[in-house]
């Protein structure tokens, strides 16, 4: 399983388990990579912007003092309810344990228990072992309740 720092997005995204990066075609190289192959909610991602973060040159948003902003908050309550996951939590590992901390428990967390490869956190299913189960989905982007 291959998550590594370039793979963190400023919200605390782990690009590794999206379906956008483990896809087969047209695969998304991660939210902070120049390539063109992203999602438009990566393109076009308000909080990868932000303009705070960029003027002072914070990698991540856990260094400012507004978060959660807005939109973090509702991006973050979205993937909580709907993808097992959240960005804030995220964002706090990062801040009180380092990012070595984080990666690690991020392999460890969304490693597949049959194969080893990773599970992706919008539909709970591993892109090297249940590529079946995935394909027969009718909701690509949703967990079985």
């Amino acid at each position: 399983m291959s998550i590594t720092k370039n793979l963190i997005a400023p919200c605390g995204m782990n690009c590794a388990i999206c379906a956008g990066y483990l896809r087969k075609n047209n695969k998304c190289p991660g939210c902070l990579n120049k390539n063109k192959n992203k999602p438009a909610s990566c393109v076009y991602c308000v909080i990868k912007k932000c303009p705070k973060r960029l003027r002072n040159g914070w990698e991540y948003c856990h260094k400012c003092d507004s978060v959660p902003c807005d939109r973090l908050e509702r991006l973050d309550k979205r993937y909580r309810t709907h993808y097992h996951m959240s960005m804030l939590a995220n964002l706090k590992f990062i801040k009180s344990k380092g990012m070595r901390a984080f990666l690690a428990d991020q392999r460890k967390q969304w490693a597949c228990r049959k194969c080893g490869g990773t599970v992706c956190c919008h539909n709970g299913l591993c892109y090297s072992c249940q590529l079946d189960k995935l394909e027969a989905k009718k909701r690509k982007y949703q967990w079985d309740e």
